[in-house]
């Protein structure tokens, strides 16, 4: 029977190692919840220390692309690292490419990272949830509860971060570059990416 897990074993397990939730929860079930054992398996997973990395400062790195089957949807990409030792990694580059992938399915990410989310724009989707018919009869205590989940799951679902990643949909985008991270000993961040679609804002001869 598998061992119950609190949510206060896997955030200590996840200050510990910076691995992600779901990796530390899981961690801790096949260990029954030993904690030591959970994180010397993180680490052999390469899990562990991402977060410790975090701060580095990456100024290498790559620009990567995605052409999807017909030509009609492509992604440019800036993924960042600390050495150019790790851009030239086959790993660095898989994931570059991959993560291109990944922007070309989701037509609703815009933004990197939730933070990276104006508060304009926070601000609108958060209007037109408070607008929307279904809760006009709710109390106002109910109604800002509602809202609050809605504008949540809004927002992740335009942050590239917070996507599950389309190879393994149990792993999110966040958690992939952490493994990436402790793989190859440095900071990785995604700088930055453009999607191109053909004949987009375009008029169409009629």
């Amino acid at each position: 029977m598998p061992a119950q897990i609190t949510a206060q074993e896997v955030k200590e397990l996840r200050n510990k190692t910076g691995a992600g939730m779901m990796d530390c929860k899981k961690a801790l079930q096949a260990s029954q919840g030993n904690m030591d054992m959970a994180i010397e398996n993180l680490r052999k997973k390469g899990l562990a220390t991402a977060d410790k990395k975090s701060s580095r400062i990456t100024t290498e790195g790559i620009i990567d692309s995605y052409i999807h089957a017909g030509s009609r949807i492509g992604v440019l990409v800036e993924l960042n690292c600390e050495t150019d030792f790790v851009a030239r990694h086959s790993e660095f580059q898989q994931l570059a490419k991959d993560i291109a992938m990944q922007i070309t399915a989701c037509q609703a990410v815009a933004y990197v990272s939730s933070d990276d989310i104006p508060q304009s724009i926070i601000d609108m989707e958060t209007s037109i949830e408070i607008e929307k018919e279904d809760l006009f009869n709710k109390p106002q205590e109910v109604k800002d509860k509602i809202v609050s989940g809605r504008l949540e799951k809004r927002l992740k679902e335009i942050s590239l971060m917070n996507q599950p990643f389309i190879k393994n949909q149990e792993l999110s985008i966040e958690d992939l570059v952490k493994q990436k991270i402790s793989l190859l000993g440095e900071n990785i961040k995604i700088r930055r990416f453009q999607r191109f679609i053909l004949g987009e804002s375009m008029k169409k001869n009629t």
